[in-house]
């Protein structure tokens, strides 16, 4: 179970492999605990996982989340908001502001999230873009997502030294 009031990062649906091993590992050296929303787009296992996630697969929190009902119902349970980001979002990431127990919702690389997914999110944020850019890889925005939303709650954690 999450410790209260930290972020949370979720794909919807993952697509491809590599892009949900690349941030399981993202979410391991940040210390975010992640959801996976099923069904994915391939067989969840290890062996699909393992080239992507390497070594960092112990020190991840890894939720696997039956349904996005599920998904969204627990959310209220915890009193957590979902963040969709999203190619048609309402608000540009430099103009939204996080709490320190939202998920970051992320959807497939090749559908995105249904609409009414779309909206029982409770914010909607787009990463901007230079003009005529469509979108960047998923595990990238949740890389840029992630670090923002640790950023502006003070959650980063201080580099190690050794």
């Amino acid at each position: 179970m999450k410790e209260a009031d930290t972020l949370r990062v979720s794909f919807y649906q993952p697509d491809i492999p590599q892009n949900l091993g690349t941030t399981i590992r993202l979410s391991a050296c940040f210390g975010v605990s992640m959801d996976i929303i099923e069904p994915c787009g391939f067989p969840l296992t290890a062996r699909a996982l393992r080239r992507s996630v390497m070594d960092y697969g112990g020190l991840a929190d890894v939720q696997r989340v039956d349904s996005v009902d599920s998904y969204f119902d627990d959310a209220k349970k915890h009193h957590e908001r979902v963040i969709l980001f999203t190619t048609k979002g309402a608000t540009p990431l430099n103009e939204f502001f996080f709490e320190k127990n939202d998920r970051l919702l992320f959807g497939r690389e090749s559908a995105g999230v249904p609409d009414d997914v779309h909206e029982r999110a409770d914010g909607r944020v787009v990463i901007p873009l230079v003009a005529g850019a469509r979108s960047i890889n998923v595990a990238t925005a949740a890389a840029i997502g992630v670090f923002e939303a640790l950023r502006q709650t003070g959650q980063l954690t201080p580099p190690q030294t050794d």
